[in-house]
This record gives C-alpha cells, sequence and structure tokens, in this order.
C-alpha cells in the first residue's frame, strides 16, 4: 500500500506522517508532499525510524511524484483557524487548494482513496466531489471527510466525566465536521448514564471542542497533534480494509445515500473497494433527534457552497 500525505510539512502533516510510519503495515510507502521545500527532509528525518515503511519527501508546485501509485490519498494543506474564527472563515482559502489538489488526484491517481483533512470538512468533501464527478471518476464508496476526532474527542471527555478508561468508551458521532453538525450519540454508550444537563453540556462541549484548542493556543494554531492522531487512527484503519482485514468500522463524512443529506457523518464498514457498506446510526433519543434536525440547514448550506465554488469556477474558466 502507498499512502500519500498532502500538506505534510504543516503542523497536522508532519505529526500524521510520524504516527503513520510507526503504525502502517509492513512495508507500506509513505510519500510526502508540501509546498513547503522542507519536506524531503521530513521524509529523511522519518526514514531514520527503524520500520519497514519506505518515506518518500517532495516539495514544490507539482505533487505528482508524491500521489502516482497511492492507494490512499490523505489531504491536509491548508491554512489553519485561528482565534476569532469558524471552520467556514477558512473557507475561501482551503477551498482553492482542495480543487487544486484533487484536481491532481484524479488526473494522477483517479483509483486512490481520498480522506479529507482540510477544514471546513462540511463544504471540502463537497468540493472534492465536485471536481471528481467533473472529471470523471468521483466514486463515492472512496471519498471520506475524516471526522475521527469528533469520535476521539468526545470518547475522551465521556471517560472522564465518568471516571473511566477512554480506551473503554465508545461513542457514535454523527453529522458534520462543525460546530452544530456535530452530533455525538450519547444515548446510545453502553453501560453509562446522565442527567439531562449533563447530556446538554457535554454535546455542547464536543461541538466546541476545536475552539478550546484555538483559544488556548491563544494565536498559535488550532488542533494539530490530535487531528494527526484521528488521521492516522482513520487512515491506518482504511488500508487493512483495503489489504482484506474484516469487520472494520469507522465514522466519516460520505456520500451515503442518507435521507438526511447528501454528505452525512455515520458508521461505515470498510473493506477493499473502500466502503463495503455505510451502516445505521441507530436510534436516537429525543433530545438528538432534535438536534439532528436543526443542524440540517446548516449542513446543507455548507455543502451547497461547496457544489456553488466548483460551479463557479467552471463557469468562469468557460467564459476565459
Amino acid at each position: 500500500m502507498k499512502v500519500a500525505v498532502l500538506g505534510a510539512a504543516g503542523g497536522i502533516g508532519q505529526a500524521l506522517a510520524l504516527l503513520l510510519k510507526l503504525d502502517l503495515p509492513e512495508n507500506s510507502i509513505l510519500s510526502l508532499y508540501d509546498l513547503a521545500s522542507v519536506t524531503p527532509g521530513v521524509a529523511k528525518d522519518l526514514s531514520h525510524i527503524p520500520t519497514s515503511v519506505k518515506v518518500d519527501g517532495f516539495a514544490g508546485t507539482d505533487p505528482t511524484p508524491a500521489i502516482e501509485g497511492a492507494d490512499v490519498v490523505l489531504i491536509c494543506a491548508g491554512v489553519a483557524r485561528k482565534p476569532g474564527m469558524d471552520r467556514s472563515d477558512l473557507f475561501n482559502i482551503n477551498a482553492g487548494i482542495i480543487k487544486n489538489l484533487v484536481t491532481k488526484v484524479a488526473e494522477v491517481a483517479p483509483e486512490a482513496c481520498i480522506g479529507i483533512i482540510t477544514n471546513p470538512v462540511n463544504t471540502t468533501v463537497a468540493i472534492a466531489a465536485e471536481v471528481l464527478k467533473a472529471a470523471g471518476v468521483y466514486n463515492k464508496r472512496k471519498l471520506f471527510g475524516i471526522t475521527t476526532l469528533d469520535v476521539i474527542r468526545a470518547e475522551d471527555f465521556v471517560a472522564r466525566l465518568k471516571g473511566l478508561p477512554a480506551e473503554h468508551v465508545r461513542v457514535n458521532v454523527i453529522g458534520g465536521h462543525s460546530g452544530t453538525t456535530i452530533l455525538p450519540i450519547l444515548s446510545q454508550i453502553q453501560g453509562v448514564s446522565f442527567t439531562e444537563q449533563e447530556v446538554i453540556e457535554l454535546t455542547t462541549r464536543i461541538q466546541n471542542a476545536g475552539t478550546e484548542v484555538v483559544e488556548a493556543k491563544a494565536g498559535g494554531g488550532s488542533a494539530t497533534l490530535s487531528m494527526a492522531r484521528a488521521a492516522s487512527i482513520f487512515g491506518v484503519q482504511l488500508v487493512q480494509a483495503l489489504l482484506g482485514k474484516q469487520g472494520i468500522i469507522q465514522n466519516a463524512y460520505v456520500d451515503g445515500d442518507n435521507p438526511c443529506s447528501p454528505f452525512f457523518t455515520q458508521p461505515l464498514l470498510l473493506g477493499t473497494k473502500g466502503i463495503d457498506r455505510v451502516l445505521p446510526f441507530g436510534e436516537l433519543s429525543p433530545f438528538e433527534e432534535e438536534k439532528k434536525q436543526e443542524m440540517l440547514s446548516i449542513l446543507h448550506a455548507d455543502i451547497q457552497l461547496g457544489i456553488d465554488f466548483v460551479n463557479k469556477d467552471r463557469v468562469s474558466e468557460a467564459v476565459k
């Protein structure tokens, strides 16, 4: 398996590359790309860690050498959120980055699974889908918005609140990957009960967890280490599934024929072709059902923003 990380010299990218070097299956190839000239040096640095994963690094304006032959492409390139910024504020810069990189993936590695990390994920995944459709290579079983960070945050917060080992807590998180579109299904957690107030406060904290990090870093960036860990979990599990390991379930933001929304986060059974089956997210409590309905207009608007961005660019190019 060859895994390409695009945006590999950044705060998320370097940490993600380190974790993949440690955790990918034996004899995998890890291909790093970034505009920054330091990227080959990052690859050389990682190559001194004694695992059988081979690391290559590429820099410059053309990511083709990094992407060629990739089975999985993880995209974390973009600008980070700063204090006072919502994920949607990142749109203008990051939308263009995703459009350009996915255009190149469609050209060079059209069969690759693509994991989008770059925020705002609610929108950037829709952009990626439109680009792939225009190129004639869209496969909804192979495009993922990586929302694993919401899951591991929820599991940590629940474990700390209830005095449990975090490794033993499993939380299903559905919806999107921004603010109130993030919906942890606390009612489904086995062996744990919550008061109504705990549910309200915990849901709000999980939805605003990214802002906690942005404010704590006081202008120094957004979540990088936890995001890298989340992306590595999803990336490694996806590779294992592509190699034939069975029974791997991960949540991600996908085009899963959900009646709620064109793209929606819910559990997925992964397989050798990417998504083997989209799984139901289970029965919701009245509180969760209400929150799900409230989020949909925001989620739909985020998705439409991505579609309009690509279509507007397409019209502009046609006029030229």
